[in-house]
């Protein structure tokens, strides 16, 4: 069984995850880890397990074992955007997010990516370029 993550921009930090993107977004047998933001109340609602981890702030909380690979993965998501951008434009996060996403959830099966892409490329319409310089706004 494939595990994917989902990549979404929020726009705050303390914005409440809705039940409606809780129950999109979320298989409801899963178990969701969260350092205990009240944010993170509809993902219960949703009907998965939700445990919450009091981390407290600095450098000791990110030493949680539970949020190890969340930190990694942030880490890695941060490295790759900057890495391959010159300049960061907020309004194309969402784009830099599905990229990275994508690479991410495909990282096992290196040798389908080109032929994938391919079949992609072939059957998407062409898009003018001022379109494709749009903000993204589904994110």
């Amino acid at each position: 069984m494939h595990r994917f993550s989902t990549l979404r921009l929020c726009p705050l930090l303390f914005h409440p995850i809705t039940l409606g993107s809780a129950k999109r977004s979320l298989d409801p047998n899963c178990e969701v880890v969260s350092d205990g933001l009240a944010c993170f109340g509809a993902v219960k609602e949703a009907g998965c397990k939700h445990e919450a981890t009091q981390t407290g702030s600095g450098p000791a909380a990110a030493q949680v074992p539970a949020f190890k690979w969340v930190n990694t993965a942030l880490g890695n998501i941060k490295a790759a955007i900057t890495g391959t951008y010159r300049a960061i434009h907020e309004k194309h996060v969402p784009r830099y997010l599905a990229e990275f996403e994508y690479r991410f959830n495909r990282r096992y099966d290196l040798a389908a990516m080109m032929p994938r892409l391919t079949w992609a490329a072939v059957r998407t319409p062409p898009m003018p370029y001022r379109l494709l310089k749009l903000p993204d706004v589904y994110a």
